[in-house]
């Protein structure tokens, strides 16, 4: 049985751009405005499952009782931990580590940022989560409520990208896709 997944990315937050990762900075009133617009006659969903990030997990938390479906924070589905990098923004990085960045966005597999968490590992992470959900939820439509980086890594995999290509992959601050996850775990983009 197939479990249809929504994902939805968080709106923009307080801190602005650059590399959030595990910073836990909250929503601006227009993330919160990016959010609300991308729900509006979507669903029905069986249940929202959050990255327990407070820039998703608040927002969740609230459609859910709007709602009155269940709500679960789920840690793997947290965004990529950017090490040394948190917090800064490309540009920033192009004028102390542009080398580094460089080779991350070619191929972001093969480098890991300073003291960040490897892509590899990411991906390990969020697909057991992803098979997890499915376990426990096929045949359901669940709102899943994460970060590019997430939503990124599941939208290249539904499009059959090279792992190169993972970064490429656009991804709006209150994005909203859908993806269909079959029992083997091959994940299909569109309903």
């Amino acid at each position: 049985m197939t479990l249809h997944l929504d994902l939805l990315r968080h709106g923009e937050t307080e801190l602005g751009g650059g590399l959030r990762g595990s910073l836990d900075d909250a929503l601006t009133a227009k993330g919160w405005e990016q959010m609300c617009a991308a729900v509006v006659a979507q669903g029905p969903w069986h249940r929202l499952v959050s990255s327990p990030l407070q820039r998703c997990a608040r927002f969740a938390e609230e459609l859910g009782a709007q709602l009155q479906v269940p709500v679960s924070l789920e840690p793997d589905l947290q965004e990529l931990h950017f090490g040394a990098w948190e917090g800064q923004s490309a540009a920033a990085l192009m004028e102390t580590d542009a080398e580094a960045l460089g080779l991350f966005w070619a191929d972001p597999y093969s480098f890991t940022p300073p003291e960040g968490e490897a892509v590899s590992d990411f991906s390990d992470r969020v697909l057991g989560a992803v098979a997890r959900l499915h376990q426990a939820h096929a045949g359901e439509r669940v709102l899943l409520v994460s970060h590019g980086g997430v939503m990124r890594l599941l939208l290249a995999r539904a499009r059959g990208l090279p792992r190169e290509q993972l970064l490429n992959v656009e991804v709006g601050h209150g994005a909203l896709f859908n993806l269909q996850v079959a029992a083997d775990g091959v994940l299909k983009e569109g309903i």
